[in-house]
């Protein structure tokens, strides 16, 4: 008994430390919400030593995973059942909300507000000129950013295979990107440490400054999403673990689960979840050559929680200019917008505002449903994220099954990197 308690302590410690400090967290946020902005910063800091942290870690984790695969096939088959998991994952997100929505409709009871335009920052661009800068940088610096995180992914897979076609005459910078790689995980751990103060003072800030609005004209839409986000984040996660890996990747998944969803839920961010996913996927048995693809790429292009949210934001900009959402012609477009706004959202806190812009253009609707969508988005953006990011890891478990390999087992891991 004994053991089984400092073994539980062991296991579960740091995510007891971590509902700990979001829980008071939270209480904070409730009874003084005009408390909260002291402790903002407190949540930035941790937040940007996570961001810091991202840029080198995907570097050295898609490199060095490249770099250290046998065989071309084997890369080519992990993108490719990547590519098809990610694609089917999105269409099945797309397609439950709309049957959803179907069976609980909203009134058209709400309002067109008058509210400041936030898409000013919008450019005038082609579409191509748009896919130009989302896949590409102009100077190297650029790659180093955050908000250029796709280009960077790209990047990082390019170095990882001109490393392995470089033969033996880039074994130095093989064992670079290797040794880099142990670094920055261990970095990464070292800041998880910091994680009940960090994300404990960011969910007080985010209860105090956005509680109040759940109760005005968007809690139906609003409920409705978190109804159903929660739904589909038990049921439909679990089939896919299932799917993946029988009762034992179901385990294994919600086991390893909780440190992503809560981080997700508080930072607002795929992008500082991905080191927790990361770490979640080394405890599920996922090869690191799957896990170092999936993970990364699914960051940004991966978003199940953004592809349900896009579906409810059609929905009420439709309803708002009185049209009908099911319309087949309508339907249709609405399933495209959201695979296109999966991918353009990026792994960032309340990114992919030009999903809304897409929307407004492809329906040709009046600008004043803009900041309508906008809110709703906002609103939704912690379970939206917590949706985003943790699919990745499913993901990966269902790309590790498609490729034909099996999880390893998690207490080997842990025996390794404890030594």
């Amino acid at each position: 008994m004994e053991y089984s308690a400092k073994t539980f302590i062991q296991n579960y410690g740091s995510i007891l430390l971590l509902l700990l400090g979001i829980g008071i967290g939270s209480l904070i946020g409730v009874f003084f919400p005009h408390f909260v902005n002291n402790l903002e910063p407190i949540g930035d800091i941790f937040l940007n030593l996570l961001f810091v942290s991202v840029i080198p870690l995907v570097f050295f984790a898609i490199a060095s995973s490249v770099a250290n695969i046998e065989g071309d096939s084997v890369l080519g088959r992990i993108i490719g059942m990547m590519s098809l998991v990610f694609v089917i994952g999105i269409v099945v997100a797309g397609v439950t909300s709309v049957i959803f929505l179907y069976l609980f409709p909203v009134s058209s009871d709400l309002p067109i507000e008058q509210a400041n335009e936030i898409i000013d920052t919008a450019t005038q661009d082609s579409w191509g000129e748009k896919m130009v800068r989302f896949l590409t940088v102009s100077e190297f610096s650029s790659l180093l950013s955050r908000q250029n995180m796709l280009a960077f992914v790209i990047f990082s897979f390019l170095v990882g295979i001109a490393t392995r076609k470089s033969g033996y005459a880039a074994d130095m910078f093989r064992k670079f990107i290797n040794s880099g790689n142990a670094v920055m995980g261990n970095l990464l751990v070292m800041v998880m440490k910091l994680a009940p103060i960090g994300l404990g003072a960011y969910f007080a800030y985010q209860v105090g400054t956005l509680g109040p609005q759940l109760f005005g004209f968007y809690a139906k839409p609003i409920g409705l999403y978190y109804i159903f986000g929660l739904f589909y984040f038990f049921t439909v996660f679990s089939l896919f673990a299932f799917i993946a890996f029988g009762i034992k990747g179901v385990k294994r998944y919600w086991q390893n689960n909780i440190l992503p969803s809560l981080t997700a839920l508080s930072s607002c961010s795929s992008l500082a979840t991905m080191p927790a996913n990361l770490l979640a996927a080394k405890q599920i048995g996922i090869p690191d050559t799957v896990a170092s693809v999936v993970i990364p790429l699914g960051t940004t292009l991966h978003k199940h929680g953004s592809a349900i949210a896009c579906i409810f934001k059609i929905y009420i900009a439709l309803l708002l200019s009185g049209k009908d959402f099911f319309d087949p012609t309508n339907l249709v477009m609405a399933v495209g917008i959201t695979l296109l706004v999966s991918i353009v959202a990026g792994g960032i806190p309340n990114g992919g505002y030009i999903g809304e812009m897409l929307i407004i253009s492809v329906y040709q609707m009046p600008t004043e449903v803009i900041p309508s969508i906008m809110i709703i988005a906002t609103l939704v953006d912690p379970l939206a994220t917590m949706l985003n990011a943790t699919g990745d890891t499913v993901a990966a478990m269902l790309t590790t099954r498609l490729i034909g390999q099996k999880l390893s087992d998690p207490i080997a891991k842990k025996t390794v990197s404890s030594g």
